[in-house]
């Protein structure tokens, strides 16, 4: 197949944005407006807001609509706002969807259901049961190591048939089984694993949905870019540099904690507050992830 450069209604370098909170631990609506508009202002074209790194398990429904809102407010049309709008829970997460869709968000991003384990009849079912629920294009989110289960190629390659289905974004890093899907579907990948970008983009992805582009936006911005229009050698070398901080954000501690700690130190968010169960990184931690930036060159604040 292919390198897919046709355009995408969801962009090409979308952030997996975290979710501000005061030091009280509500959410900051003014601050994470703020933030949306620095990473469009870097080169983001796409933002997802409350997934993962969002911490929408830990949101309730109201705080979900209400950062959507936010973000489309502080942004308008200058990028996507995917909405984070699924669960475990088919029938909530058609309700959430339905709320979105009627904020003006542009997409919607729908995770496997977690926890409780399908079949994958039940995944099959449970995307078309959301994605028939409003007229707004749907990334499906590919992600076994938090959901317990993958979803089988075969399954997205059936998924593919659904009008709103548009788009994956994988985080299982099964070269092989993702491959399959970008030969034998028209679905707009994306790589779900920050540091895999490169190699998903050769084999036909179409960008990134990333954390570490929370805090190298412009470098990933070139990546991408470079990827694009096929000079390999200058996405290469920015694969190198941006390694070591992929590391840092990506493997040290949970994202979310990681992005917003690396954010306090470039002064980006007063604080790095997460909510139970996350917790702050350790000094440990902080030392480990400190050597990574230093290693990729980034210069920080205390």
């Amino acid at each position: 197949m292919a390198l897919q450069t046709g355009t995408s209604p969801f962009g090409t370098l979308l952030t997996a944005m975290v979710t501000p909170f005061t030091a009280e631990g509500e959410v900051d609506y003014q601050l994470a407006a703020a933030l949306a508009v620095k990473l469009v202002d870097d080169g983001c074209d796409g933002l997802v807001v409350t997934g993962t790194t969002g911490e929408t398990s830990t949101l309730t429904d109201e705080e979900n609509l209400a950062m959507f809102r936010t973000v489309k407010e502080a942004v308008g049309d200058r990028a996507a706002i995917i909405a984070g709008t699924g669960t475990n829970d088919t029938k909530h997460s058609v309700s959430l969807s339905q709320r979105a869709a009627k904020l003006g968000v542009d997409g919607l991003l729908i995770v496997t259901p977690y926890y409780n384990k399908p079949s994958q009849a039940g995944v099959q079912a449970h995307f078309e049961a959301i994605a028939s629920s409003t007229e707004l294009p749907v990334m499906v989110y590919d992600i076994p190591g938090r959901s317990a289960i993958p979803i089988a190629t075969e399954t997205l390659i059936r998924l593919a048939d659904h009008p709103q289905i548009i788009a994956l974004k994988d985080a299982k890093a099964d070269f092989a089984a993702t491959t399959r899907v970008l030969a034998n579907t028209d679905l707009l990948v994306y790589s779900g694993d920050d540091g895999l970008t490169l190699p998903w983009m050769v084999a036909g992805a179409v960008g990134l949905v990333g954390v570490t582009t929370h805090v190298a936006t412009k470098k990933f911005r070139a990546l991408i870019d470079a990827a694009q229009s096929g000079d390999f050698q200058t996405a290469r070398g920015l694969h190198f540099e941006l390694d070591p901080l992929v590391r840092g954000v990506m493997t040290r501690v949970q994202g979310a904690v990681a992005a917003k700690q690396i954010l306090k130190w470039q002064g980006v968010l007063p604080n790095s507050v997460v909510r139970l169960p996350l917790v702050e990184p350790s000094g440990a931690e902080i030392a480990v992830i400190k050597a990574d930036l230093e290693e990729a060159g980034m210069e920080f604040s205390e």
